[in-house]
């Protein structure tokens, strides 16, 4: 997101916990889940937009509770200081997630879909949503729902990197939980491309899903990979990273992002995955 604000000519300052590393050109620490540090953060930079991503964003995460602290609270905190500030920004970027829908088989899923979550995560998600609609008449919130995203960097516990990273070692072996998901997934530069556009578009007071209409299963990736490198694994069920409340089916509806974006679209998935296999 940094470098693709840098490259459009955004002056971009990050910001996250003490020693996080950043690719902004500047970075104030603060942790957003402590009220007053939100409100010092704001007052130092003074803010022309903000795209906010920071979040527990790992369903398999192990402490519910930190899906609450920081993906709802946190948020209010930053919302409350940029409402008090002496300069409103020009648009507010949060992120949601397509999670919210739930277990939705049919179709594509566009914005008008009635949400039900089905993990703590995607509870989280959905009561920031509410929480944020408080804030529309006081702050140009607009609100993103991206599907699963990836690109190289990626944290190696999501599924997409986890794949990569077993065939660039080229292991014998790997394991996986239910290989019966399919995923819309896009390319994070797609993403970090359409939270922009909305930026500099400034649709106040709307919802976009994020996503590229494309679904795949997850043996389609594996099978995509292989093509790629030429290497072939064993895969392996492990039960235990089953989860009983996985969504089985998540596929997006682009359609309202596209007609508010007329040049934005997404790379296709095996364009992703050759830019994550085989790049140094």
């Amino acid at each position: 997101m940094a470098r693709e604000l840098t490259s459009a000519g955004w002056e971009v300052v990050g910001t996250g916990p003490e020693g996080e590393a950043s690719a902004a050109g500047d970075f104030v620490p603060a942790d957003l889940t402590v009220a007053e540090q939100a409100h010092d953060l704001v007052q130092a930079v003074q803010p022309d937009a903000v795209v906010h991503l920071a979040a527990i964003s790992f369903v398999g995460h192990g402490e519910v509770d930190a899906f609450y602290r920081v993906n709802l609270l946190a948020t209010r905190h930053l919302l409350a200081a940029l409402a008090d500030a002496p300069k409103a920004p020009q648009c507010l970027v949060l992120a949601s997630s397509a999670n919210i829908y739930g277990n939705q088989t049919e179709g594509k899923l566009d914005e008008q879909t009635t949400p039900n979550p089905a993990n703590d995560y995607a509870v989280s998600k959905l009561a920031m949503e509410y929480m944020a609609r408080l804030w529309f008449d006081r702050l140009p919130i607009v609100i993103t729902r991206p599907f699963n995203y990836t690109g190289p960097g990626q944290a190696g516990h999501f599924l997409l990197p986890k794949i990569v990273d077993h065939f660039r070692r080229r292991t014998d072996e790997i394991e996986l939980g239910n290989l019966d998901v399919w995923r819309d997934f896009s390319d994070v530069r797609a993403v970090a491309k359409g939270y922009r556009g909305l930026l500099e578009k400034r649709p106040a007071g709307q919802t976009f899903n994020i996503c590229s209409g494309r679904l795949f299963s997850l043996r389609e990736v594996l099978a995509m990979a292989e093509k790629i490198t030429g290497h072939r694994m064993k895969v392996r069920v492990n039960p235990a990273f089953v989860r009983s409340n996985e969504v089985e089916k998540l596929c997006g509806d682009p359609g309202k992002l596209r007609r508010l974006l007329v040049d934005w679209d997404n790379p296709p998935l095996e364009e992703t995955l050759r830019w994550m296999l085989l790049s140094n």
